[in-house]
């Protein structure tokens, strides 16, 4: 099974394909980063444009560097939640419209979830319960998980994210 996984929460533009569930068969990714140094921070209209230029290279890249066409696809995941909201509908519209023309099952996808789930994709399979913690953007948690999707947030910052320091 190969899957294209899209993200666009942020400021990055990205696609990847996964094949058998930890088979990276590509991996294309397009920074912000210069555009937003300037202004010393993520701005979200800025960032939502940008993707819009950026969604279908990255996405057609990552098809040619997996030696794949669209129709090669099992299914298409997408970053749906949260995260900018102009940077996710870039994403989820780019996506969510490949899966209609082409008849392919949409899985839209949460990111704080895929932060943890992207340990499967070492072939490690990491035994249950278990400790998960989250550094992402705006978002600082620890995580118990008795089994898969059954998800509980034991720790959490009251501030300001850990994320947002290590982004």
């Amino acid at each position: 099974m190969k899957i294209l996984g899209i993200e666009s929460s942020c400021d990055e533009t990205a696609a990847a394909i996964v094949e058998n569930g930890s088979r990276i068969l590509s991996n294309v990714v397009v920074s912000q980063i210069d555009i937003h140094s300037a202004y010393g921070g993520v701005i979200p209209e800025i960032a939502a444009r940008s993707h819009i230029e950026a969604i279908m290279p990255v996405i057609n890249q990552s098809l040619s560097d997996a030696r794949l066409t669209v129709t090669d696809l099992d299914a298409i995941a997408v970053t749906h939640t949260p995260g900018l909201v102009g940077s996710l509908l870039v994403g989820t519209l780019a996506a969510r419209t490949i899966a209609i023309l082409n008849n392919i099952p949409f899985y839209p996808t949460h990111h704080l979830k895929s932060h943890i789930y992207a340990n499967w994709l070492s072939g490690y399979e990491p035994e249950f319960p278990l400790l998960a913690m989250v550094i992402s953007g705006g978002h600082t948690q620890i995580i118990y998980m008795e089994r898969h999707d059954d998800f509980h947030i034991i720790g959490t910052t009251r501030d300001d994210a850990i994320g947002e320091v290590f982004d």
